[in-house]
This record gives C-alpha cells, structure tokens and sequence, in this order.
C-alpha cells in the first residue's frame, strides 16, 4: 500500500482528521487495556496528521507509563487516534485504522506486539 492519504475521525463525527499513513504497518497489541479496546494501529508523524475539527472536544487518558495521550471523543467516547513520541524522539501519532474512511480492515495484516509481557 505504502503511504496513502485518508480521513477519519470517531463515530459521531465531533472529531475529525487527514493523515498519509501507511496501513501496511499496522499493529494490535495484547496489554490490558489495547487487548480490551481492540484497535489495529498505525503509525505516522506528527506532521503527516491534520486535526480537521474537534479541537477541545477530546479527553485525555494516560496509561502504564504515561508516553501515549490516548484522546477520545467526549461526545461518543471513540478513541480514534493518540499521539506520542516514538523512540527517535520525533512526534507521533497512532491512528485507530478501524476509524479511518474507507478502509476494509479484514485486508490489513497487523503484526502483534506483545506489550502484556513489558
């Protein structure tokens, strides 16, 4: 696929944004909490991501280390994207792909990570 252009946002539409996103590199995770939210991730910088409406209309949770803003919808409660900063230091932000437009997620192929043994 490599980087492609997408719009999503959460399920009642407060929240809404563009990112150019590669969904050959998507992830799911067994920790806790990912394990019980279900989402298949993926990541790009900070900079390839454009919030299109929902400023202010997000809520923060922290969680573990606190290194990830998980940002939900105060509306529906969607977490449909988080930001943070990847190892190298640049700013990240990882999308739920099940919240962007368009995209059939039964032809993704997540690689697990297994964040329930760190």
């Amino acid at each position: 696929m490599a980087v492609q252009h997408y719009s999503g946002g959460c399920q009642c539409g407060a929240v809404h944004y563009e990112v150019d996103v590669d969904l050959d590199r998507t992830v799911t995770c067994n920790c806790s909490r990912c394990r019980r939210v279900g989402g298949i991730l993926a990541f790009a910088p900070a900079s390839a991501f454009t919030l299109t409406s929902g400023e202010g209309k997000t809520t923060e949770y922290l969680f573990n280390t606190g290194k990830i803003h998980h940002l939900f919808c105060t509306t529906c409660g969607i977490e449909s994207f988080a930001r943070g900063t990847a190892p190298d230091g640049t700013e990240t932000v990882a999308v739920n792909a099940r919240c962007l437009d368009g995209v059939d997620v039964k032809s993704l192929h997540p690689i697990e990570y297994d964040g329930a043994s760190k």
